[in-house]
C-alpha cells in the first residue's frame, strides 16, 4: 500500500479538493480537512463523500475528517476482482486508515456505510473511540424496494434500465428513487442532483459500481448484525431521521449495543437526515463525539 499525494483538483461544480491514495493497485479517492482527533466518515448507497459536505465546516473544527469514497462510488477506482460487499468495505477501510497513519479514530456513517464501519469497529476494537450511526441497515428488516433493486440486477439490460429510470423525475421522487432520503422533496433537484444523480446518468462507470454495491449486498450479513454489535466496545450514538420509510424508527429503536448513549430523533428528517437537518444532526453527534475523546475499548469475544 502506498500513500500518495496528488494535486488536487475540485471534480464538480460545489465538490471539495480530492487527493487520491494508491491502495492495493487502485485509486482511493478521500478529502482530509480539519485538525484534530480523526474522525473517518462512511457514506451509504448510492452516493460519495460530498453527502457530507453540510457537516464538515462543524466537525473540520475539531477534527481531522477522513472522508473517503468507497470502492464503486464517488472518484475512486474499482476494479471487477475487488469486493464491493460490506466485508469488503470494511476491510479496504481498514487498509486506508493504516495507509493514512491513522490510529485511533472515531466512526460516522449511515445507510451499508453504517454496516461496514460496525464491521470495520469490531475489526479495529479498542482504536475506535466512537461510533455514530444514522438511518443504517438493521438485523431482520427488509427495505421493500432494495429486493426488487436485486431482482432487477439479474435481467438483460439491467444497467440501462436503471438509468432509464434515473432519467425520469417522477421516478427520482418517489420512494423507488430518492423519494424515501428526504422529507422535502425538492431537496432532490438542485445540488443534490448534480452531485449526486448527474454522474450516474452520465458517466457509465459511476452507475455500474454503484450497481456493484447494491449487487454484492448479503442479507445474511446484515441478520448477523445483533450478534456483532455484542462485540462493538466503542461508545455508539444512534441519530436517526425519524420520517425514515426505508429504516423505521421503531426497528431502530430495537438496537442494542453494550455501551450506547440515547437515541437521538430527529423530527422533519428521513434516510439522509445529516444533508436535511445538520445543524439538528450536529446538535446530537458534536457532544458524544466531545465526550468519547480518548476514549474506546477492547472488541468482545
Amino acid at each position: 500500500m502506498t500513500l500518495v499525494t496528488s494535486s488536487p483538483g475540485v471534480q464538480r461544480e460545489g465538490a471539495m479538493d480530492v487527493s487520491f491514495m494508491d491502495l492495493d493497485g487502485a485509486r482511493a479517492a478521500f478529502r482530509k480537512v480539519g485538525a484534530g482527533p480523526p474522525l473517518l466518515l462512511i457514506h451509504g448507497w448510492p452516493l460519495h463523500g460530498l453527502t457530507f459536505r453540510g457537516l464538515l465546516p462543524a466537525l473540520s473544527s475539531r477534527y481531522t475528517c477522513y472522508v473517503v469514497d468507497l470502492p464503486g462510488a464517488g472518484e475512486s477506482e474499482w476494479s471487477d476482482r475487488m469486493d464491493l460487499s460490506a466485508h469488503g468495505h470494511a476491510r479496504w477501510l481498514e487498509r486506508f486508515l493504516h495507509a493514512a497513519g491513522v490510529g485511533r479514530v472515531s466512526l460516522l456513517a449511515f445507510d451499508n456505510g453504517g454496516t461496514a464501519a460496525r464491521l470495520l469497529a469490531v475489526s479495529l476494537g479498542a482504536r475506535v473511540e466512537a461510533l455514530v450511526l444514522s438511518n443504517t441497515e438493521m438485523p431482520g428488516h427488509r427495505p421493500p424496494w432494495v429486493p426488487l433493486y436485486k431482482r432487477l440486477l439479474g435481467m438483460p439490460g439491467a444497467t440501462a434500465t436503471f438509468r432509464a429510470l434515473l432519467r425520469l423525475r417522477a421516478f427520482r421522487r418517489s420512494r423507488l428513487g430518492y423519494g424515501g432520503c428526504f422529507v422535502d422533496r425538492s431537496l432532490i433537484d438542485g445540488e443534490f442532483h448534480q452531485l449526486f444523480v448527474a454522474p450516474l446518468l452520465e458517466q457509465p462507470r459511476a452507475l455500474e459500481g454503484q450497481l456493484r454495491i447494491l449487487d454484492a449486498l448479503q442479507w445474511s450479513v446484515l441478520d448477523q448484525m445483533a450478534d456483532l454489535h455484542g462485540r462493538i466496545a466503542a461508545p455508539v450514538k444512534l441519530i436517526w431521521g425519524a420520517d425514515d420509510v426505508t429504516f423505521p424508527l421503531d426497528h431502530a429503536r430495537r438496537m442494542r449495543f453494550p455501551r450506547q448513549e440515547d437515541l437521538a430523533e430527529i423530527r422533519g428528517g428521513a434516510l439522509l437526515v445529516h444533508e436535511e437537518k445538520p445543524a439538528e444532526y450536529l446538535a446530537a453527534a458534536l457532544p458524544f463525539l466531545d465526550r468519547c475523546r480518548g476514549q474506546g475499548g477492547a472488541a468482545q469475544p
